[in-house]
């Protein structure tokens, strides 16, 4: 090979690197920019499911709905079901992410501590399933969503994006779907049996829950009912 095509193919390798290095930084600076551009209330985010179910034709149902439309129960429970700490910590639940990391140092079973911003910006921003580095993402965009969206905005955000069956996304879809309801008009009830099928909503269905869905939807209803002090930020 002739120093000139040397020249032009090294030159060639390293126009394809920039051209790497720049799509790996504006996929970086992505999240923080929408997250700015999110504090604004008439701005609906999507998730990335979401976005997957319209690149697939799949379609979805999705029916943005403001917080002070829904019924102040659902929040409530959602609190205390997935992350009760929500309203005094920073968007991370450290406490509860020590007790994990602990529990897997031991070989005991992993349990989640995925917090309601761990949650959001997962949606808004990353894909699914429980990779490490996904989590590794997840804890520094959720410490600045925290810093940046006050808690009812995340809250509201949350509760309009996250999946509640296949096709169903969102507080309202899934009350309607569901219950045959809007949002506003869940009981506590209906709220506790929405918010124990989260963790599993293409499975769990809380128009026809077993027992044991029951069974927790007990547990978070008594919860909700004596949250107090717990769901102040959200009221």
């Amino acid at each position: 090979m002739t120093p000139r095509r040397k020249s032009r193919t090294r030159a060639a390798s390293g126009g394809w690197v920039r051209r790497i290095v720049v799509i790996l930084v504006c996929l970086g600076l992505l999240p923080i920019g929408l997250t700015i551009l999110y504090m604004v209330p008439f701005i609906h985010p999507v998730s990335t499911l979401m976005l997957k179910d319209l690149a697939t034709f799949s379609g979805y149902d999705r029916r943005w709905v403001s917080i002070d439309e829904v019924a102040p129960v659902l929040s409530h429970s959602v609190i205390m079901s997935e992350d009760g700490q929500f309203c005094s910590h920073r968007g991370i639940d450290w406490n509860e992410l020590r007790v994990v990391i602990d529990d897997a140092i031991a070989g005991e079973a992993s349990r989640g501590a995925s917090t309601i911003p761990m949650q959001t910006v997962k949606n808004l921003f990353l894909w699914q399933g429980r990779p490490v580095i996904r989590k590794a993402l997840e804890i520094p965009l959720a410490i600045y969503l925290d810093g940046v969206l006050s808690k009812k905005r995340i809250m509201e955000i949350y509760l309009n994006i996250v999946e509640w069956g296949p096709g169903i996304y969102g507080i309202e879809a899934a009350a309607q779907h569901h219950f045959g309801v809007s949002a506003s008009q869940l009981s506590s009830r209906q709220a506790a049996l929405l918010t124990v099928s989260l963790p599993n909503p293409i499975t769990r269905n809380p128009a026809r829950p077993g027992p044991g869905l029951k069974r927790l939807a007990n547990l978070i209803q008594r919860r909700a009912a004596r949250a107090g002090g717990y769901v102040g930020c959200v009221d």
